[in-house]
């Protein structure tokens, strides 16, 4: 059946298995098809009867759990839903809620988050959410202390807008994609398709539900199959095996970095590998190496299916077929819901087979232009073909094979990072005068996000100080993980700094970089060095780590410093390292020092039995 909106699909689900469960989580009863329907429909009854209304765009910030998934279709089969990040800062709050032009904010009751001083600030009426935890989970009520009432409404038509989500261009400006409910319906129905989704499935989300990927490919394609979603409260992999094991996925959708954790623990879980359910795991939104998918299929023994997605098309464009069509590990399937095609790159003409070119699409589930952004639109449609930016080919079985991008967007698994945003964001350093992001090699991520920057001219600032300056005013994710100072930033032929090929001039190779730190391994040397490398080895999810290795170039960040740090009070009780020692410090070499140091000196207030075992 073609759904036209929300409410056509979720009121035919309730009608045809109203006792099925729709949603489950973690130490919540399950909730039905009857219940979501009857939960959404009231509430997007009570957000018109507040003054929201069709079209009207509700930013919404939620931990990822239930109340986020039905916050989301609550909203979108009455209003428009406008999903952000949780872990933004304010001023990107600030950019978001005015971009959006929203309409009222919906925030989880007792989550700290900047976002509700900046709606406070900005006169965006503010709606708290109330989990109801102990009902069925999804459920929640809604507390409004100003409303503005204006009477029953009438839910979502064909032609409105239910989700808005903004994605990353190669200005500093984000683009609002507009997605209607006939785009988002389709899509669902087209992984439900291209999966064979059945009543019997169930998925066990681990992505962020802010993002199109979760939001899509498993809460609204399990819904329009009729099978059941648990919500989680979002990816950890200590937890992974564990939620598996507890509820009995058929599947579940991730990126590769997550697939890559995951992997990093199966070994100690064969006995749960064997009990389960999964038929089948999902890989999208970032290129999934052959090999990991590989060891993917050997270490669950059910096939990896790799998909092909992004914002602008509702998630689904391309996938690889369930057995017994093959899977061609380094593509990402056939069409899979729009039309997929190859385009030139410098005209409308589409190429034969196996010629490379630009990735083009059209279909019902595809966007029909940024919002509010003529000039982004002439650029990304031609002919009625929108134009990914990627580049590709199709090969003689209909396949698609990605092998570059032609825009600029740095791709850190399967998150899109505008580097002018963070060029604006590195040039408000007193010591920085030239600053361009560019996207580096990574193993683990696939690109990650790397700076070259000029410093002024009797200024000076470490790269440590000059990530530690980003992390305050960027989410996590968009901070630099390298910050190479130069004297000059290399140009291209017409004088102008090139962004693509930026890394491999400066000599930031995956491969290479790899090469030169094992060249360059020490190994513990002392217990206490030994101890310290095994826990970082955990926080970071590597197979080992050198002595002399920086926290920073690990791919550590703020938030797991200070998990660090607790990790290490924990383990010596007597001592511990404040934040600033420990980025003073920033390897295992200096930091055992400092903590050798501090042992030393607790040693005379104690008994021979209280020395920790590490210095005895």
């Amino acid at each position: 059946m073609t759904y036209l909106n929300l409410v056509q699909l979720l009121d035919d689900r309730a009608q045809q298995q109203p006792d099925s469960i729709a949603i489950e989580a973690l130490n919540r009863d399950s909730l039905t098809y009857r219940d979501l329907h009857r939960h959404v429909i009231s509430i997007a009854a009570a957000l018109n009867q507040s003054g929201i209304g069709r079209n009207d765009r509700v930013a919404i910030v939620m931990p990822n759990g239930p109340e986020m998934a039905t916050a989301f279709l609550a909203v979108a089969a009455g209003a428009t839903s406008a999903p952000l990040n949780p872990q933004y800062r304010a001023a990107e709050f600030d950019f978001y809620l005015s971009d959006l032009g929203a309409k009222a904010l919906i925030i989880q009751a007792d989550l700290d988050s900047e976002a509700r001083l900046v709606a406070r600030d900005r006169g965006i009426p503010i709606i708290d959410l109330v989990p109801q935890v102990d009902r069925a989970a999804g459920l929640f009520e809604l507390r409004q202390s100003d409303r503005n009432p204006i009477g029953p409404g009438d839910f979502a038509a064909a032609d409105d807008v239910a989700l808005v989500l903004h994605t990353s261009g190669t200005t500093s400006r984000p683009k609002i994609v507009p997605l209607t409910q006939p785009n988002i319906c389709a899509s669902a129905q087209h992984i439900r398709a291209a999966l064979q989704l059945t009543i019997a499935d169930r998925c066990l989300n681990v992505m962020p539900l802010f993002h199109i990927h979760g939001l899509i490919a498993a809460v609204l394609a399990s819904l329009a199959a009729g099978g059941s979603v648990v919500c989680t409260p979002g990816f950890y992999s200590p937890s992974f095996f564990e939620w598996i094991d507890r509820f009995h996925p058929t599947w579940f959708t991730a990126v590769p970095t997550m697939h890559q954790a995951i992997l990093a623990r199966a070994a100690d879980q064969q006995s749960v590998i064997r009990r389960s359910a999964l038929r089948f795991i999902r890989s999208s939104s970032a290129s999934l190496a052959p090999q990991v998918m590989s060891e993917l299929e050997r270490t669950f023994n059910v096939p990896v299916i790799e998909a092909y997605g992004m914002t602008e098309a509702a998630h689904q464009m391309t996938s690889n077929p369930l057995p017994p069509r093959p899977r061609k590990a380094g593509s990402v399937g056939v069409a899979a819901g729009p039309e997929v095609a190859i385009m030139a790159e410098e005209g409308s003409e589409l190429m034969p087979i196996d010629q490379r070119g630009e990735i083009v699409i059209r279909g019902a589930n595809v966007m029909c232009g940024y919002a509010n952004n003529p000039s982004a639109n002439e650029q990304a449609f031609t002919q009625g073909w929108f134009r990914t930016g990627d580049q590709g080919y199709l090969d003689s079985d209909g396949y698609l094979c990605i092998t570059g991008r032609l825009k600029e967007i740095i791709n850190r698994g399967g998150e899109k990072i505008s580097p002018r945003e963070i060029d604006e964001v590195l040039l408000d350093h007193p010591a920085i005068a030239q600053a361009i992001t560019f996207a580096m090699p990574d193993a683990k991520f696939n690109e990650e996000v790397a700076a070259a920057v000029v410093l002024r001219e009797n200024r000076s600032a470490t790269e440590i100080e000059i990530r530690l300056f980003a992390e305050q005013r960027l989410a996590n994710y968009k901070v630099p993980k390298r910050v190479i100072i130069l004297k000059e930033i290399p140009k291209g032929p017409t004088g102008k700094i090139q962004r693509i090929g930026l890394a491999e001039k400066l000599g930031l190779n995956a491969e290479d970089q790899s090469l030169h730190r094992e060249s360059e391994f020490a190994a513990p040397r002392t217990p206490l060095e030994e101890s310290l490398a095994a826990i970082w080895q955990e926080m970071l999810q590597l197979p080992k780590v050198g002595v002399r290795d920086e926290f920073l170039r690990l791919g550590g960040d703020s938030i797991l410093a200070v998990q660090l740090i607790a990790r290490v009070k924990q383990k010596y009780q007597l001592v511990t390292l404040s934040l600033v020692e420990f980025f003073s410090a920033p390897t295992i070499a200096d930091q055992a020092v400092i903590l050798a140091r501090l042992l030393l000196e607790e040693i005379e207030a104690l008994n021979e039995d209280e020395l920790p075992s590490v210095i005895k």
